[in-house]
């Protein structure tokens, strides 16, 4: 496989003509955007909106790379469209919310289809052999994923890979937390949805991004950057460089590299832009552990629960919403009310699959990931 090749550049803040200068700049480094779209082509563009959030929470894409995206392509005639199925919020509602439908009616670009779609095959997935895709993904001919630099805490990251999984439309996204609960295995079905979907270019906001946790909890941090790249898998390890991550710790990545899909080795990645060294940040606070199969605990199963890491609700923060239970894909879910909303919600650990969903949707920050104190003693992870 040829060497992949990673537009680095410094931008510092969201003005709409330095993102704009930026992204056209990074580009340009990369062949122009004649290299990877031709004229009179539908693109959709596809941003992270987890949620209708507000871009100084850094939960989003921040609307300026959208906007700068936009301007860009419409100067070369190209035909756009835009949308993202979030992990809560009706579509049209999460991007009216989050900035994106005042920009996209600025230039009169029309929401694609994201409440509805079809069942896509996909023979050569290992991990994902079929997807239900939103009908809006299904009828371009090709996709730019904007992406947000967070942390995420089934899967290290989300970056570039993560991104397209908002392509699954509605609450089908949850069927693949419930069919693939093992970490490995669903960051390994990501990789399998970008090969079918192969998005046309990448573009990741890093200009603020989040740490902790992420990706809807996390804090905010300036990070001073762009990203853009053809090959997911070099964008999504370079951020990994950039944190002091080890890239072979985030299994999209591996398996990426694996099926020949993009270069996660640093031997192999040529960063075009600005010099990696001067934006990387070992106090970026991310989990520095690889992810492992949980598969070593099966003798231990009637102890998992101990051992494994697990959601913990801060009552203090707890407004008891119920959202968190509305997100659990758990067949009668693993986490539910007690009596009415007088307390906060409850788990019931042993149907906890640990797909962190409600903790990715909680809007106040109540929900933390954390490992018990016999786990620790064991190395869990």
């Amino acid at each position: 496989m040829k060497r992949s090749k990673v537009a680095l550049l410094r931008c510092e803040n969201y003005d709409i003509d330095n993102v704009y200068n930026t992204i056209k700049k990074g580009i340009n480094l990369l062949g122009g955007i004649d290299s990877f779209i031709k004229p009179n082509e539908k693109i959709l563009i596809k941003p992270n909106i987890l949620a209708g959030r507000t871009p100084e929470k850094s939960i989003t894409t921040h609307p300026a790379i959208f906007e700068a995206v936009l301007r860009l392509l419409l100067e070369n005639n190209i035909n756009l469209t835009y949308g993202d199925s979030p992990g809560f919020d009706k579509p049209s509602i999460a991007l009216l919310k989050s900035g994106f439908a005042e920009i996209a009616d600025k230039y009169k670009i029309k929401m694609a289809d994201f409440d509805n779609g079809k069942t896509i095959l996909f023979p050569e997935g290992v991990y994902g052999k079929k997807f239900e895709i939103a009908n809006g993904v299904i009828d371009s001919d090709g996709i730019i994923s904007l992406s947000k630099m967070k942390t995420h805490q089934l899967t290290r990251i989300t970056g570039a890979i993560k991104n397209q999984f908002g392509c699954i439309y509605g609450m089908n996204k949850a069927a693949y937390h419930v069919t693939l609960p093992n970490a490995t295995k669903f960051c390994k079905m990501l990789v399998d949805l970008n090969r079918l979907l192969r998005p046309r270019l990448y573009i990741m906001d890093g200009i603020v991004a989040m740490e902790g946790n992420g990706p809807a909890s996390g804090e905010s941090i300036k990070m001073n950057c762009i990203l853009i790249s053809n090959d997911p898998i070099a964008i999504d390890s370079t951020f990994c460089r950039i944190i002091g991550l080890n890239p072979e710790f985030v299994p999209t990545n591996t398996y990426g590299k694996e099926t020949g899909f993009g270069n996660y080795e640093e031997s192999e990645i040529e960063i075009l832009g600005d010099n990696i060294e001067s934006f990387i940040n070992h106090n970026f606070n991310v989990i520095r552990k690889p992810i492992k199969d949980d598969s070593f605990l099966k003798p231990l199963i009637p102890f998992r629960d101990y051992l494994v890491a697990r959601p913990v609700i801060n009552k203090k923060l707890c407004v008891r919403c119920g959202i968190c239970v509305s997100a659990c894909p758990v067949d009668g879910k693993a986490i539910f009310l007690n009596n009415g909303k007088k307390h906060p919600p409850e788990y019931i650990y042993k149907k906890c699959i640990r797909c962190y969903c409600c903790q990715e949707v909680c809007p106040y920050k109540a929900i933390s990931v954390k490992i018990p104190l016999l786990g620790k003693f064991f190395g869990a992870k």
